[in-house]
């Protein structure tokens, strides 16, 4: 009995074209070999990612025979000749050969030994007997100069710098009684950097110290990194700033001189007379190399071309493809090949008294145009000037004699328009 039979309901009330539709039959998948049924049916039969079994295994064929074995072995690096046991791999019944595979591994330290005679002439210290000298070599051989362990089975109370600088200190006079002359043992490591006791405190005292510190005293440092970073980028800025407006400011003396070329007559009215004086000159280095010295590490190539790139800052482009032009008339590299200071403090002169040359020869082509204008009589006035016509400068004139030619040509030289050349006026709704 269901809940139709209880509500009385026919069993076939919905229309019989509603019907479920069957599924089609699954097929049956065979279990490929190697994977377990369990990983199967994790991966619901979809494809791994990764092949389940490896090729190289199933090209290899098993024709080895291992077996393991309980062997006794021996250890080179044990001088008591002990006999100990080990399972060991055997193929195809052919024992392996060799020392133990872990004997390798066994490294000592080469100690180097004195004579009762050699430590009476060369080794005898009032800090150390020669009984706590031997002991320091002994211990030095065991432990093969694990210091800290030392200084724990030393019989007196030492400390590891003590130990240390002992130890060094022995070995030093050693190899340089030993050798025929100094200079042969001038490369070797405890001659070159000798053992420095006050370094070593020093190190462990700021190492100690730095560990010991707390996140508090973490934060602070970091505080006063972070501002000091800050108040060298505002410097920096200022520099930069200031760099900049002396640039403008030289810029406005270079222009005029730039525009004095040979064979051009400059007019009265529109030219800035310079001074008589050479323009002032190359502004000083000083803040390009106190930004310098902030870099701490620079190379001297980068350093001359941050100073060629300031004194060429009051020139104009032409100016400086004359000075290199001029450099390489002469013979000389523009980048100086051995870049020490002095090569690089005269090659910088040298560009500045070539840059002062060039001022000088382009004053002397201005004064000489200047003269030949005013002895010619350009700018005098002709007969043929109207008495009533007022002088416009080129300067307001917006294009000086370019307007000049315009107004010539259109006037006819000086002739009055006809009507006939007019233009008609365009007729309005209102003519009509």
């Amino acid at each position: 009995m269901d809940a139709k039979d209880i509500l009385g309901l026919h069993k076939t009330s919905f229309p019989s074209s509603i019907e479920k539709k069957s599924r089609p039959p699954k097929e049956s998948q065979r279990k490929p070999d190697g994977i377990s049924r369990e990983v199967y049916a994790l991966t619901g039969g979809m494809p791994p990612l990764m092949p389940s079994i490896d090729a190289f295994q199933l090209k290899k064929k098993h024709n080895e025979k291992v077996t393991w074995q309980w062997l006794p072995f021996t250890n080179s690096a044990r001088k008591d000749d002990l006999h100990l046991y080990h399972w060991v791999r055997i193929v195809n019944g052919v024992l392996p050969t060799g020392d133990y595979s872990f004997a390798k591994y066994n490294k000592s330290v080469d100690i180097i030994k004195y004579t009762a005679e050699e430590y009476e002439k060369y080794l005898t210290d009032p800090m150390w007997t020669k009984e706590e000298t031997d002991e320091l070599f002994d211990l030095c051989e065991r432990f093969d100069l694990r210091f800290v362990v030392i200084a724990d089975r030393f019989s007196s109370s030492r400390t590891v710098e003590e130990l240390k600088d002992r130890y060094y200190s022995v070995l030093r006079a050693i190899v340089l009684a030993r050798a025929a002359s100094s200079g042969d043992v001038a490369t070797h490591p405890l001659i070159k950097e000798p053992y420095n006791v006050s370094q070593e405190i020093e190190r462990k005292r700021a190492l100690s110290m730095v560990l010991s510190q707390t996140r508090q005293h973490e934060k602070r440092d970091e505080e006063v990194l972070i501002e000091a970073k800050r108040i060298a980028e505002l410097r920096m800025a200022s520099k930069v700033a200031e760099q900049s407006q002396l640039v403008v400011a030289t810029n406005a003396d270079a222009e005029v001189t730039e525009r004095a070329i040979p064979g051009e007559s400059p007019s009265p009215s529109n030219v800035q007379h310079p001074p008589m004086a050479v323009p002032s000159p190359i502004t000083d280095n000083a803040s390009t190399l106190a930004s310098l010295r902030m870099l701490r590490v620079y190379l001297r190539t980068y350093a001359l071309e941050q100073m060629v790139q300031v004194s060429n800052s009051t020139a104009g482009v032409r100016t400086i493809k004359r000075v290199e032009q001029t450099l390489q008339d002469l013979g000389i590299n523009l980048k100086p090949r051995v870049p020490t200071k002095a090569v690089c403090a005269e090659h910088l002169e040298l560009r500045r008294e070539i840059l002062t040359w060039l001022n000088l020869q382009k004053q002397v082509q201005y004064k000489e145009a200047e003269g030949s204008s005013y002895r010619d009589g350009t700018y005098g006035e002709t007969p043929d000037t109207p008495k009533d016509r007022t002088f416009i400068p080129d300067s307001l004139n917006f294009g000086g004699e370019r307007v000049g030619k315009k107004d010539q040509k259109r006037k006819g030289h000086g002739a009055q328009p006809t009507a006939a050349h007019k233009r008609p006026r365009k007729q309005k709704a209102s003519d009509l």
